[in-house]
């Protein structure tokens, strides 16, 4: 058995390095394309489980700190006042970890097992939700910015989503390029015209 030559050791030694230098930039975009399409499945899953939400309730649920607020605190009791409404002390529903269920005594319902995340959760990255009740957004944070759902007018309004800042979302009544405030004051002026 032959045995390569200096020469040919060089050779193959180059022609590695050189598919290796190629290789690995291709790899980290590749992973952050990845990352970024479990964002866009959890956007859709968030629209989807909001809009199933809004079915059964009427209303979308609020917001607070850029979390949902419909989940309950620890120990806390769901219970009906007599007018058949809702009484139970609500705190935002953490993403990760939280379910979006049904809270109504009785209810069965899950909008979310669990809440998702950012797949940079341990980074500081989050998910961003507003609601006013009748309309809502919800915002994430792609790291490639030639995603077809990457918006400018998104990154200008200069929105938190954790550590970044927001450059998608997803909406219900009230487009990403405005605050709901906007739309609610947009809303009064066609009504009062």
């Amino acid at each position: 058995m032959k045995f390569f030559n200096k020469e040919e050791t060089k050779s193959l030694i180059i022609i590695f390095i050189i598919l290796i230098a190629i290789s690995i930039p291709n790899f980290a975009s590749s992973i952050k394309r990845s990352r970024d399409q479990v964002r866009r499945d959890d956007m859709g899953a968030i629209l989807d489980a909001l809009i199933s939400y809004r079915d059964d309730f009427g209303i979308f649920p609020p917001s607070r700190d850029g979390m949902i607020l419909g989940c309950k605190k620890d120990g806390a009791v769901a219970q009906m006042d007599s007018t058949g409404k809702l009484v139970v002390d609500l705190v935002p529903c953490q993403w990760g970890k939280d379910s979006l269920v049904d809270l109504t005594p009785g209810g069965s319902k899950v909008y979310l097992k669990k809440m998702p995340s950012d797949p940079d959760l341990n980074k500081g990255v989050t998910y961003t939700y507003f609601s006013d009740g009748s309309t809502f957004q919800v915002f994430g944070s792609f790291e490639e910015t030639r995603q077809p759902e990457y918006d400018q007018k998104i990154v200008s309004r200069n929105i938190k989503c954790g550590a970044r800042i927001c450059n998608m979302g997803r909406f219900f009544g009230c487009t990403t390029d405005k605050s709901l405030e906007q739309c609610q004051e947009e809303r009064f002026l066609k009504k009062t015209n």
